[in-house]
């Protein structure tokens, strides 16, 4: 198999495919690591999965627990939440430290790893896929699983043409690093949902050594130009509440950096070429719609992915497609609709203040919305039974002790 990009989903795709005896080249552009542009923030949900894939925190040199999280309605009230003892739930871990862990952990698990390696041509027919590197090499598998990225050169290449440059994502996210932070932004997740921001918010993630990763993002608006949003965003650092938390010694260590967020996933955008390219993570464009939160839906996409096309076998990709659009279908993607509408909701002052004076109700509200906030169970597990198990409202830790 050949695997393009070396993400989450990439590296994910990479190590499950080697697990099942497959021999499986993986190539990405960039060498590693490299930074990528995200909140760096970890989910319950992404946590698991990345521990299934062999990476220990120790691994990743930027890893930082988190327990508490704080929250600000567009009211200006708070809502504290903390999230159980015995392990880790939430952590913040700088991207580039991560996907560097995963790439290490897919040469470990003996997929062949090409760093630097560019696409530049792809061919398909009824038997094979055919990747042309920049350099001359060609690559050629039963199948591809394309993990290269909200605007996927292997789909452009496919369709001929420029024909997906229109998409300029769903949401848009600005993120800079901070250091010298003293206030409860050292140690504490911050959210703020500020009323010109929603249903999109500002935060905060703690990093270690008095750092942070301080952001924005929100719904991408036609015809908003991205010099506004840095304006905004350069305002949202001075409101008081902000930079209380930050600390009055920090300070930004690095230029602010904005990135797309593609939270569009539909059946049309998971295969191609007659089920023979599959697409994964953000080439399938599976971040959350509520919190533009992907690692986890990335390497999710590749699990079900690689699932699809082992139980499909070589010869019968049009079943590979339908295997993985259905298994997207059955689960993620309700997580998605669900997601979307509850992201509609927080679009109004009156919404968000609504819905975050029931999360902080009571101890028991404030405990159940945390868990159900950081994916420790499926955004819409109520809505598909199938899903159900014992215990599913309450997993343990992904990392114990």
């Amino acid at each position: 198999m050949v695997v393009a990009g070396l993400g989450p989903a990439g590296a994910a795709a990479s190590i499950h495919l080697a697990r099942r005896g497959m021999r499986v080249v993986a190539v990405d552009r960039s060498g590693f690591p490299r930074d990528k542009c995200c909140g760096d923030g970890l989910t319950t949900d992404a946590l698991r999965r990345i521990r299934r894939l062999g990476v220990a925190p120790g691994d990743v040199a930027s890893w930082q627990p988190v327990t508490e999280i704080r929250l600000r309605s567009p009211s200006g009230r708070r809502v504290e939440l903390s999230l159980p003892g015995g392990g880790t739930y939430a952590t913040v871990a700088r991207r580039a430290d991560l996907d560097a862990a995963l790439v290490d952990a897919a040469r470990t698990a003996g997929a062949e790893v090409r760093e630097g390696c560019r696409v530049v041509g792809v061919e398909a027919d009824a038997a094979s896929v055919r990747l042309q590197l920049q350099g001359g090499e060609e690559l050629e598998a039963p199948y591809v699983i394309a993990a290269d990225g909200a605007w996927s050169p292997v789909r452009k290449l496919l369709s001929g043409g420029p024909a997906t440059e229109a998409y300029l994502g769903d949401w848009h996210a600005l993120r800079q690093y901070f250091s010298g932070v003293t206030g409860p932004g050292a140690g504490q997740l911050w959210v703020w949902f500020e009323p010109d921001l929603l249903p999109g918010y500002a935060w905060s993630f703690p990093l270690p050594d008095g750092r942070a990763n301080v952001g924005i993002g929100l719904p991408r608006r036609p015809g908003q130009p991205v010099g506004r949003l840095g304006r905004l965003f350069e305002d949202v650092l001075r409101r008081p509440h902000v930079a209380a938390v930050l600390g009055p010694g920090a300070g930004p260590e690095a230029a602010v950096r904005a990135w797309p967020i593609p939270a569009r996933l539909a059946g049309d955008n998971l295969s191609a070429a007659g089920g023979r390219v599959l697409f994964v993570g953000d080439a399938a464009r599976a971040a959350d719609p509520l919190t533009g939160e992907g690692v986890g839906q990335a390497i999710e996409t590749a699990e079900l992915a690689v699932t699809a096309l082992a139980a499909a076998g070589p010869s019968a990709p049009r079943r590979a497609a339908r295997r993985y659009r259905g298994a997207v279908a059955r689960g993620l993607s309700v997580d998605h609709r669900l997601a979307a509408g509850l992201s509609r909701l927080l679009a109004s002052e009156r919404g968000a203040r609504g819905a975050l004076r029931a999360a902080g109700a009571s101890r028991w509200s404030r405990d159940n919305f945390v868990r159900w906030m950081f994916e420790d169970y499926p955004r819409a597990l109520a809505l598909t039974p199938w899903r159900w198990r014992r215990g599913a409202l309450a997993g343990p830790p992904a990392y114990p002790g």
